[in-house]
């Protein structure tokens, strides 16, 4: 569970609350809304910076990626901890990864744990920890050495060879169970907030067929050949349905989600699909029937990847919101978009001018099905987005959100904080005890406004901030002192929010 932190707090956007100047920003900005960054590790795409950096200068990037992250508004971080059946963590299941330490199989030295430190530094920040894995995917070339201690090794019959690249196949039922090992592993030792896949579940084809014949012939659940790709969607099902009833067994608060390639399929191929002409889809090419897993209620969140432009012609951004909103089945919906484009060299005219993130953020608050967007990938934060970061910052995401609550689960509300105390610029209270499904793991969320004028815990310019600790202490204020009203609720692990308390009265 989440250590309880030291009671030094200041706080947070401390002239917001008191300027007194309503604002549309405020209007549009949203209580609950998923604000998540992609944080990749394989080929050390955004951390570490290098494979094989000393201990403490890895602590270093971790920490100023999250700072980032934070003073643009997120609210979660997406890290990936397994790229190639290997791990950011401790793990007696798979090898340390490459891309940590330089060497396949070599633990940090001093040993520290990656994945461990990240859940606790993105929890002192209220960010959510998603912890990011590839189901499949062995080594990025063939030609790579693995570790001697891979389970590849022992069972050289789980691995496939295709486009110069090695992956478990998704037809033995053996790899399944590994997969599910791994995860419920993670889910039983660490506390993160999430199990999260991203696209690659079937390869993206190459030039060649994916050579699964002989686990077809010994395992094929009596599909005729003709209806190999049938199989393989239905291999792909009972994974994802395994790894659905195992994560919820073991903590239920621990949200599955998914983030698939835009497009599920074409309506030329399909009247359910999207009016897109995308060369690959999930259905039919990943062998992901997505859209499946959300009626089925398996998964309790998506992220589309939809990497393009407003008006692009083939998978239009827009055409593409309009269809996942229509289907995501009562399961969050949260955007994946693609900082990574922006470019004033571009070839595409969308991605040379400043405009295009904002415009589709604002659109994504249009509808009532969406609650959110992630971006791909951390490091493009730290260079020039043609003014990107400003619009977080200063408009979008000015004002803070709280990651939306897990749909559908019927657990009850958390008990509203006790003893509420004001002494001096410090506002305390109590827990109740006993009373939250997940006990000891509240979180506080903490409410100002001006005497004499409405509270509305819907208004997020009356959030202060969520926080593990039980007390707050305001900064001072210059000029004429004024009455505010601060209250506390409390935030479970499924996100749901108790009543509020009785105000108390705060001279600031």
């Amino acid at each position: 569970m989440r250590n309880l932190l030291s009671l030094r707090i200041t706080l947070l956007l401390g002239t917001l609350w008191f300027a007194g100047i309503r604002t549309n920003a405020q209007i549009l900005s949203p209580k609950y809304e998923f604000r998540g960054v992609w944080v990749a590790t394989v080929a050390n795409i955004d951390w570490p910076s290098r494979p094989g950096l000393p201990v403490e200068e890895m602590k270093r990037e971790v920490i100023s990626i999250l700072d980032l992250h934070k003073s643009q508004g997120m609210n979660a971080v997406i890290f990936q901890i397994r790229p190639c059946a290997d791990a950011f963590y401790y793990s007696e299941l798979e090898p340390w990864s490459r891309y940590l330490t330089g060497v396949p199989g070599q633990a940090p030295s001093p040993f520290f744990d990656p994945l461990q430190f990240w859940i606790e530094e993105s929890h002192k920040r209220g960010m959510e920890l998603h912890a990011w894995l590839n189901p499949y995917r062995l080594a990025n070339n063939a030609s790579e050495p693995l570790a001697g201690n891979h389970i590849a090794f022992k069972n050289p019959d789980w691995v496939i060879n295709y486009g110069n690249k090695l992956y478990f196949d998704p037809g033995v039922p053996a790899t399944r169970v590994h997969v599910k090992n791994v995860v419920t592993d993670i889910v039983r030792r660490y506390d993160v907030d999430a199990i999260h896949f991203d696209d690659y579940f079937y390869p993206y084809p190459v030039n060649t067929p994916f050579p699964d014949d002989a686990s077809f012939a010994r395992y094929n659940r009596a599909f005729r050949p003709d209806q190999k790709e049938d199989w393989r969607r239905e291999n792909v099902d009972i994974l994802i349905k395994m790894l659905s009833d195992s994560i919820r067994h073991i903590k239920p608060w621990v949200k599955f989600g998914i983030s698939p390639f835009g497009v599920w399929r074409n309506s030329y191929v399909d009247p359910q699909g999207s009016e897109t002409r995308a060369g690959v889809s999930n259905y039919d090419h990943l062998y992901a029937d997505i859209r499946k897993w959300l009626q089925e209620g398996w998964i309790d969140y998506v992220i589309p990847q939809i990497y393009w432009e407003i008006g692009h012609p083939a998978a239009d951004f827009a055409t593409l919101v309009r269809w996942w909103d229509k289907n995501s089945f009562g399961k969050g919906l949260y955007i994946g978009q693609a900082p990574y484009k922006i470019d004033p060299a571009s070839a595409s005219e969308a991605w040379r001018k400043p405009g295009e993130l904002p415009r589709q953020i604002d659109m994504l608050r249009q509808y009532s099905n969406i609650s959110g967007s992630a971006y791909f990938s951390s490091k493009h934060f730290r260079r020039d987005l043609l003014g990107f970061q400003d619009s977080l910052s200063n408009r979008l995401y000015r004002l803070p959100a709280l990651t939306p609550p897990i749909p559908g689960m019927n657990v009850p509300l958390p008990v509203t904080p006790d003893r509420v105390r004001v002494s001096g610029r410090r506002v305390k209270w109590k827990p109740v005890q006993g009373t939250s499904p997940v006990p000891g793991a509240e979180r506080y969320l903490v409410y100002i406004n001006q005497a004499g004028t409405p509270f509305n815990p819907g208004d997020a310019s009356q959030i202060v901030q969520l926080t593990e600790m039980q007390a707050v202490r305001f900064n001072r204020r210059k000029g004429q002192k004024k009455i505010y009203e601060v209250r506390v609720s409390a935030i479970d692990r499924y996100n749901n929010e108790s009543p509020p308390s009785i105000p108390v009265a705060i001279k600031l």
